[in-house]
């Protein structure tokens, strides 16, 4: 197939495009700036405009644009900029795919989508939750549902938290934790949400492929843990003792309210949808995921 990523230079994004070429598959990169490669067309999400010819031909769409929601400290501005980097991309593209008639888009979303959960296991038909990320994820999703104005289908891809050997989650902690400075934060009873950047990127391109799949899918592993649970497993993967435990002042103190929404509370989201077709994960657990992640 001919598939359009925007957002290809990311951590997932750079391993979305090697798996696709590895499975057969031609790729067309969006990117924001001239394009300096043969696979590259030039977009512009703030003015609507996107290079002719960029979605000729193209049998699927996958959107992953999205600035850092924990890269800085929140304040107006940074919420706006967040919320920006997601809906403008996410209704460009919405309409493009819809005018083109392109049968699918992958949209990106998060399990953020829940708010915290507490203990409760919840799946793709669960409400959305409160504060500021659940009601970002409402309004990013909302913002792709024009791709099915004509037809076509709308993948809603609600990531959870992305392990991968450098970059992400792993890539702040995986030094701390080795030079055991590494702990649980807060109570540790709040639950992570997790996948593999391996299985992630395995579960996007199962979503192009599979064309009876429509609507949210939580991108998570099988078995999300608490922080408590997921602190041990990573100090084991390193060989390290984390002793320490971060409290909740001194998180809010470093990135304010993205603490209490982002770091103290979580989700127990669940893949229903990934499982029910059978999707079958490289790293169903933590135990078997981190040592492969970050040994080596």
């Amino acid at each position: 197939m001919r598939i359009v990523i925007a957002g290809s230079s990311g951590l997932i994004g750079t391993a979305c495009v090697a798996l696709l070429r590895r499975r057969g598959h031609e790729v067309v990169r969006l990117v924001r700036r001239a394009p300096a490669a043969p696979d590259e067309r030039r977009w512009d999400p703030p003015s609507g405009v996107i290079e002719s010819g960029a979605l000729d031909g193209a049998d699927a769409v996958i959107n992953l644009c999205g600035a850092g929601i924990l890269d800085r400290r929140w304040n107006d501005g940074r919420k706006q900029i967040i919320r920006d980097s997601r809906l403008v991309p996410s209704e460009v593209l919405a309409g493009a795919v819809a005018d083109a008639g392109i049968p699918v888009l992958v949209n990106g979303s998060a399990v953020g989508y829940y708010g915290d959960t507490g203990d409760r296991a919840v799946d793709e038909g669960a409400p959305p939750g409160s504060g500021f990320v659940a009601g970002l994820c409402v309004d990013w999703e909302d913002a792709a549902a024009g791709a099915t104005a004509s037809g076509g289908r709308l993948v809603l891809a609600r990531s959870g938290i992305v392990l991968a050997r450098s970059g992400g989650l792993l890539g702040r902690l995986r030094p701390l934790f080795s030079a055991m400075f590494g702990g649980r934060l807060g109570s540790g009873r709040q639950y992570m949400s997790w996948i593999s950047l391996e299985d992630h990127v395995a579960a996007l391109c199962s979503l192009i492929e599979d064309d009876s799949v429509s609507g949210p899918v939580n991108l998570t592993a099988p078995a999300p843990v608490t922080n408590d649970d997921f602190t041990r497993a990573l100090a084991t993967a390193v060989g390290r003792p984390a002793p320490w435990v971060v409290p909740g002042f001194a998180l809010r103190a470093v990135v304010g309210g993205a603490a209490d929404e982002m770091i103290l509370t979580g989700q127990r989201a669940v893949p229903r949808v990934l499982t029910s077709r059978g999707f079958r994960f490289a790293h169903p657990t933590v135990d078997s995921c981190l040592p492969a992640t970050v040994g080596g």
